[in-house]
């Protein structure tokens, strides 16, 4: 190792160099700040970094002459900085940030990095933060490094010898915490929809702040999950704690929880210190495509400013205000599409501004930029449900995306869309909830150990009802409707998925593959003003009959009618229709006079 840094910064660094400064919550703040006192001579430094966390002393407009900032990734200290022109941002994935070091894109002069004190062999740990600091270290013309006492060592390919530092000083300081997320009803919803769609056995990446934690909590019941992440934070460590991520059934790195920073409380910074478990690597392995695929069930979870109704995700900027940066959205998001069975997510808050503005939106603001194209997004999940886009038409992701914006919008978006992206006028009902489930789109069911969802149809389910219908055989349309219709028209199926859920009542039970969905049961019932009752309806897809699928839709049907004050519901059925005479038995129906002898009425009396 080099001798202990003096002031004589002139030996190291020379006006107009390019200077790299360490990531996240490894600033090294001591190291900058003797920067600043003692090299009042130089000029024009540019100090390149990505996130880095806490006070960023080298931003203030004070040094302007002395230090020109360039951030690859925005957060706090430079967000105002890049806003006011004082400061540049450049776009760019994460995972090719060291190769513009090492292409000389970016060619470093000097990296400036925090790390942990040397041990026996003379190996010191970059800790909390591999990700684009490893590449700094090896394409750097010099590396320059406070030695932080409160450094984690952290396992993996997170060591630099001392015999690669060119200069050092030691200075023992807190590493930057986040404050501990508070989650709200709506983080809480999203959290819950998201778990939805994870199985057991997946791999998870998950971002920064309150939504991954928020999904993490809903994670509890799962099995043999594994993480492959960017980075993570405290959420990580009681589902590591109880088994519930575990890694075995990773197919790259298994056993092993990857990752390239972490960011949190000193909780999870002693968690990770010496913690063999949890590997830390460069953000070129980590992060690239192609190496994340290589994790089967690769479920990447990623947030969002705004989402246009193609698809088009915006993710770094608020109109012309750059916010935050590319990062490694594009990364996972590729990788999980390309994983076997992986699932890339898009999840945020329908709202933003209290309610007065809906994060859904028509077109994007004018000056924000697509960070995720339409292209690559397979799942949208707001706090009003899930949004499957992969495989779907302009006009689908539309729906299905109305489907899942503020109520307080939907007539909105869907008068809009019908004039951008050929919603026909047959399309006229706006998706609506089912009051009583307080808000909530869908319930995740087990059937005979298989995994269903109990949801209401909407709009965007036509084509999916059409499929339906095209499964039945003869026998079952007899059933259902004591006629064999031959023909379940575009414009026939929207009436029967574009439902006021607040008066009438249209609930399904779906399965889903992958991102493909498949409809295995419906039930409804029609609201009959006049005698405040309803008439119930149900049909069952072949394959699933005799699962107990009509039971549950009965049971809901009945509860959902109960809460709305409904005097009784009523059916009927064919004579010889036996299994659904019993369904009805068995909940209490009674029959009444029929006026044909094929048919049955039945009548259940609700209770108030």
């Amino acid at each position: 190792m080099a001798s202990r840094l003096s002031t004589n910064w002139g030996d190291l660094i020379k006006s107009g160099d390019r200077v790299f400064v360490g990531s996240n919550a490894a600033v090294p703040n001591a190291l900058i700040q003797d920067l600043i006192d003692s090299a009042g001579q130089l000029r024009d430094i540019e100090m390149v970094h990505i996130l880095t966390l806490g006070e960023n002393a080298w931003v203030n407009k004070a040094y302007r002459a002395r230090f020109q900032v360039n951030s690859l990734f925005l957060g706090p200290g430079t967000r105002k900085a890049v806003a006011k022109g004082y400061a540049d941002y450049t776009p760019c994935f994460l995972s090719e940030i060291p190769g513009l070091f090492r292409d000389q894109v970016l060619p470093l002069d000097a990296a400036l990095i925090s790390v942990s004190p040397p041990d026996e062999h003379g190996y010191c740990s970059l800790g909390v933060s591999v990700d684009v600091v490893s590449a700094a270290c090896r394409y750097a013309k010099k590396v320059i490094v406070q030695i932080n006492p409160a450094m984690p060592v952290t396992s993996g390919h997170s060591f630099i010898h001392k015999d690669q530092i060119d200069a050092w000083m030691e200075h023992e300081e807190p590493l930057f915490e986040l404050e501990t997320p508070v989650f709200d009803r709506v983080t809480e919803q999203i959290g819950q929809y998201v778990s939805l769609l994870i199985e057991d056995g997946a791999t998870l990446q998950l971002g920064i702040g309150k939504m991954p934690d928020a999904v993490l909590h809903y994670l509890g019941n799962h099995r043999d999950l594994g993480v492959h992440t960017e980075m993570f934070s405290d959420g990580i460590i009681e589902l590591i704690n109880n088994g519930v991520i575990n890694n075995r059934r990773k197919t790259f790195h298994r056993g092993k929880t990857i990752t390239t920073f972490c960011a949190g409380s000193k909780k999870l910074y002693d968690f990770v210190d010496r913690n063999p478990h949890i590997e830390f690597y460069p953000s070129e392995h980590v992060n690239n495509p192609a190496n994340i695929a290589r994790n089967d069930r690769m479920v990447s979870i990623n947030g969002a400013i705004e989402v246009d109704l193609t698809g088009q995700v915006v993710a770094d900027s608020l109109g012309y205000r750059f916010y935050s940066g590319i990062g490694g959205q594009v990364d996972f998001i590729r990788g999980a599409a390309l994983s076997w069975d992986g699932r890339p997510i898009i999840a945020l808050p329908s709202t933003a501004k209290n309610g007065t503005l809906s994060r859904i939106v028509v077109h994007l603001t004018e000056g924000s930029g697509v960070v995720t194209s339409r292209g690559d997004v397979h799942y949208v999940v707001t706090e009003h449900g899930i949004a499957t886009l992969r495989g779907k038409s302009i006009r689908q992701r539309a729906l299905e995306l109305i489907q899942i914006a503020h109520p307080d919008f939907r007539d909105e978006l869907l008068s809009a869309v019908r004039k951008h992206y050929w919603v026909p006028d047959y399309q006229q009902q706006k998706p609506t909830d089912v009051p009583e489930w307080d808000g909530m789109e869908m319930r995740k069911i087990k059937i005979k150990g298989d995994k269903y969802q109990l949801r209401p149809l909407q709009p965007a389910d036509e084509r999916l009802l059409q499929e339906f219908f095209y499964s039945h055989s003869k026998d079952t349309l007899l059933m259902r409707y004591n006629h064999q219709p031959k023909q379940m028209s575009r414009e026939k199926a929207s009436s029967l998925v574009a439902v006021d859920q607040s008066k009438d009542l249209a609930l399904c039970i779906m399965r889903r593959k992958g991102p493909a969905e498949e409809i295995e049961a419906v039930g409804r019932f029609y609201y009959l003003e006049g005698v405040n009752s309803a008439e119930v309806a149900f049909v069952v897809r072949e394959a699933m009959q005799g699962r107990g699928m009509a039971r549950i839709l009965l049971d809901e049907i009945i509860l959902v009618a109960t809460q709305r004050g409904l005097d009784k519901l009523t059916a009927t059925v064919r004579s010889d229709n036996k299994p659904m005479l019993r369904v009805f038995a068995r909940h209490g129906f009674e029959r009444t006079a029929a006026g044909d002898m094929h048919e049955v009425i039945l009548e259940l009396a609700l209770a108030k």
